[in-house]
């Protein structure tokens, strides 16, 4: 049974293909991983600000996420050695880029955007250049499963719906972060990209 659904499946994708899946599936739990440790450093502490508009950031992200999934295709759909191979190179620069991320924002984490009592504003490791890391390893990541699996109508959507999540709940962040930090995040804003280098 085994042999025969890996026939079925190198018939369908093809040996490239299978290893792009197989690598990419296995960043996405390391990625997951990665953000255990500073959930449970962040249990606990007391929450004094917080922007309830991010959520609707998170909403679009879902969106977002169900476009790049979704089984939409033509007849005549196939990936290209290119998108595999940017796929392959793509993911794992993600996973390190968030791990890095994590470790340095460590209890100051949050699902949602808050503000804690004791909350210090991170300007080290990744946030030295980027004040939203996350961010941008999880554009990384969802972009890497469109180059292995989705169409490219679907990519443009869920990448777009993605982008207008991020955007909401930067926006959201940024308004908490300068109401508490000042003067400190307006120098901070002021060298550093948002989450995607050269860019924005």
């Amino acid at each position: 049974m085994p042999q025969h659904f890996l026939q079925l499946a190198l018939a369908q994708f093809g040996p490239l293909q299978l290893i792009a899946f197989g690598e990419v599936a296995v960043c996405w739990i390391v990625w997951i991983f990665g953000f255990l440790r500073p959930r449970k450093l962040a249990s606990g502490q007391t929450e004094i600000l917080r922007a309830p508009a991010s959520r609707w950031g998170i909403f679009f992200n879902f969106i977002g996420f169900g476009c790049i999934f979704v089984y939409v295709r033509p007849t005549d759909f196939v990936k290209t050695v290119p998108e595999l191979v940017a796929a392959m190179a793509l993911a794992p620069i993600s996973v390190l880029l968030s791990w890095r991320a994590t470790r340095h924002l460590g209890k100051q984490w949050r699902f949602q955007a808050a503000i804690s009592e004791g909350h210090i504003l991170v300007k080290t490791g990744p946030y030295a250049r980027l004040r939203h890391p996350i961010y941008a390893s999880m554009l990384g990541l969802i972009l890497s499963v469109g180059l292995i699996y989705t169409w490219w109508p679907m990519i443009v959507a869920g990448m777009l719906f993605l982008l207008i999540g991020i955007e909401i709940r930067v926006q959201a962040e940024e308004r908490l972060l300068e109401q508490y930090f000042q003067d400190e995040f307006l120098e901070w804003r002021g060298r550093t990209k948002a989450y995607i280098p050269l860019i924005r």
